[in-house]
């Protein structure tokens, strides 16, 4: 297979598995992406007088028709493809003839793939921001369901204050509404158009409209200057991997309730059988397996996060092939809070408390009752604190 920047020299295959990496497989997703790139780059060479009406109308529909049978699954990208823009370009070659040869005019692999990458974020974060509110939203009707059901308020894991389910699941509620928030907020970044950079130093004597591309392609504003777009690598991606991360703190704390009030010595809940998972030795066992990855996983989404800001750290300005490093904590972040998201939507409306063996402390009520002598009586706080304080000492 000829490769877009093959100079016809033979390549060791131990050089293709280690330069390919994972993108044989990792760019399966951004196929329907790179080809609506594609297209829209190749229409506005049609329109600057760089590409012929009968060859952009080829360039079209070849594309189009790999992007269906790819979704069909007729084809795969393949190591030797070495990542989805060879991949696209040869079977649409092959398919249309020299026609398919025109479209890399004007751009690089590198500004292509970031172009796809960033249509593949819009809809990303779109989606995780409305799983982080379906959960906000099966918190609701858990706090709903429970509205009468009280619960001992900790610090210090010691029952501190009245609380309840309500106020309990409402708290919950309310993060991830601002973790969803966090997450659209990353759109500031994504919505830049690349093309027309090319490998980061535009593209000499060609007149290309880089405002044509930005319309078709709906971002929000061109990326000026060139050289810009190549130092913004890693920005987009780690600002969604940082707002995820938050997501899966909140996510994983909201575990780490659930699994505690699930032992025996709390027993406040009970899980949804579907959820749990039985032990391979002791007959009796119930093990809260999905929600202790939940929360095992904050790590996993930190993980992420650090490993992309490593990445980029300390790199020279301009292009290095370190920057295709970015996609595997990307996308395995991406993939680890929508799985997250979407077990806990399901598990949440199955989830139950039990009133009757919620049992709160004599003193849960005591700084209520300093409170009271301070309205009642007009002393002070600290002389009120005193006196309840007094009832309490052992």
């Amino acid at each position: 297979m000829s490769r877009l920047w093959d100079k016809g020299e033979p390549l060791d295959d131990r050089v293709l598995r280690y330069t390919a990496g994972e993108d044989h497989r990792l760019d399966a997703r951004l196929v329907p992406y790179d080809v609506r790139a594609s297209i829209a780059h190749a229409e506005m060479l049609h329109e600057v007088g760089l590409l012929a009406a009968g060859d952009l109308e080829a360039i079209r529909s070849g594309l189009e028709e790999l992007e269906e049978e790819h979704a069909e699954g007729a084809w795969e990208i393949a190591l030797e493809d070495e990542d989805v823009h060879t991949a696209l370009e040869a079977r649409l070659t092959a398919r249309i003839g020299e026609a398919g040869a025109r479209v890399h005019l004007g751009r690089s692999r590198n500004d292509q793939v970031l172009a796809a990458v960033r249509l593949y974020l819009r809809d990303a974060v779109a989606a995780l921001a409305t799983g982080a509110q379906e959960v906000a939203s099966a918190l609701d009707g858990l706090g709903e369901r429970e509205a009468e059901t009280v619960l001992p308020g900790y610090t210090h894991l010691q029952q501190a204050m009245p609380s309840s389910v309500l106020l309990w699941a409402s708290g919950f509620a309310s993060e991830l509404r601002d973790d969803a928030l966090g997450i659209e907020a990353c759109s500031r970044r994504i919505e830049k158009n690349p093309l027309g950079s090319a490998a980061g130093y535009g593209v000499p004597r060609l007149p290309l409209d880089r405002e044509t591309t930005r319309r078709k392609l709906g971002f929000a504003e061109i990326q000026e200057p060139v050289t810009a777009v190549q130092l913004s690598r890693g920005k987009a991606e780690s600002q969604v991997l940082f707002e995820l991360a938050l997501l899966m703190l909140d996510i994983g704390r909201l575990a780490a309730d659930l699994v505690l009030f699930a032992t025996a010595e709390f027993a406040f809940v009970s899980l949804p059988a579907g959820m749990t998972t039985g032990s391979s030795i002791m007959p009796q066992k119930r093990n809260p397996d999905v929600f202790e990855l939940v929360r095992g996983r904050t790590a996993t989404a930190q993980a992420c996060l650090f490993e992309a800001l490593s990445v980029t750290a300390k790199l020279p300005s301009g292009y290095h092939r370190d920057l295709q490093l970015l996609k595997a904590p990307l996308f395995r972040g991406i993939d680890l809070a929508t799985e997250t998201l979407a077990i806990l939507t399901a598990a949440l409306p199955e989830v139950r408390f039990h009133p009757e063996r919620i049992r709160l402390e004599p003193g849960l009520h005591a700084a209520e009752e300093a409170y009271r002598l301070v309205m009642e009586e007009g002393i002070s706080f600290r002389e009120a604190y005193r006196r309840v304080g007094e009832r309490f000492k052992e």
